[in-house]
């Protein structure tokens, strides 16, 4: 099969042969509060199929346990294990790298709760970060504090690089959005720990417990879940039911391994 047509019965039974899952939320699962066609299928093939999988999303605003309940509310009944956010790799990443440091932060409360739970406190008088992530609550005042925290040598953190995300009516601003303002005023690059960071998919890797070669990227966004993906030196299916469309492929000097519809076709859900 070409890579970038429509995955064939043949591309399918080698999606359908992997050990390993690691799947995008938005764009993949739901957009906004709907659930995607074929997805109540796709999770069933995987429960009932005892595959290793892992949604992980870059989205920070939410934590596992409240992404399970979100998927609970749309009938989809899976465990809190099997969710794995950006906010939990920057939590992760930072705990590393500097234990015990303090943050100003710009993130929902997914993101405030996973930096509190490995030791790193909030500040707004000198911080040794500033984290931004998605938010409700991002207004003119937050980003005069994070520049003014930033020009004074903080380091400027983002929990992923999207610009933007699915939603019910359209697309919405995402991380790399809010953190753009912050960038252009002080002249300084944020570090990016979401997708297509390969810290983010390597985690991933290792709470499935599988090889690369056995794991497949599911994902709607070429510029982050594909491109994640490939850098990992794992198999990559794009589905078209996010912020990609077929047309939009020629625009990129990659390509994914595998095209469908959505998830629902791994499941024999017919589009």
């Amino acid at each position: 099969m070409a890579k970038g047509k429509l995955a064939g019965q043949d591309a399918l039974w080698q999606i359908k042969g992997k050990k390993g899952y690691i799947c995008d939320m938005d764009g993949v699962l739901y957009a906004g509060d709907m659930v995607l066609p074929g997805v109540g299928e796709f999770v069933e093939w995987l429960l009932t199929n005892k595959k290793e999988f892992l949604f992980l999303t870059n989205a920070s605003q939410r934590s596992p346990l409240e992404l399970r309940q979100k998927l609970l509310r749309m009938g989809l009944d899976v465990p809190e294990e099997h969710f794995y956010t950006s906010a939990l790799a920057t939590a992760k990443f930072l705990a590393r790298q500097a234990p015990g440091c303090t943050a100003y932060i710009i993130g929902g409360p997914g993101l405030i709760n996973a930096l509190h739970d490995v030791g790193i406190t909030q500040n707004d008088i000198d911080p040794d970060y500033v984290v931004i992530g998605e938010t409700q609550n991002y207004t003119y005042d937050t980003i005069l504090r994070a520049v003014a925290h930033v020009l004074n040598g903080a380091k400027l953190i983002g929990t992923n690089p999207d610009i933007t995300g699915p939603s019910e009516d359209g697309l919405i601003p995402a991380c790399k959005a809010l953190v753009a303002p912050v960038e252009i005023a002080t002249g300084r690059e944020a570090y990016f720990v979401g997708k297509p960071n390969p810290l983010m998919m390597r985690t991933g890797l290792r709470m499935l417990g599988v090889h690369s070669e056995d794991a497949v990227m599911i994902g709607d966004r070429m510029d982050t879940d594909v491109i994640a993906g490939i850098e990992t030196g794992i198999e990559t299916v794009l589905v078209l039911s996010g912020v990609t469309h077929q047309e939009d492929l020629d625009k990129y000097p990659y390509r994914p391994s595998y095209v469908l519809p959505g998830v629902g076709s791994i499941a024999g859900y017919e589009y």
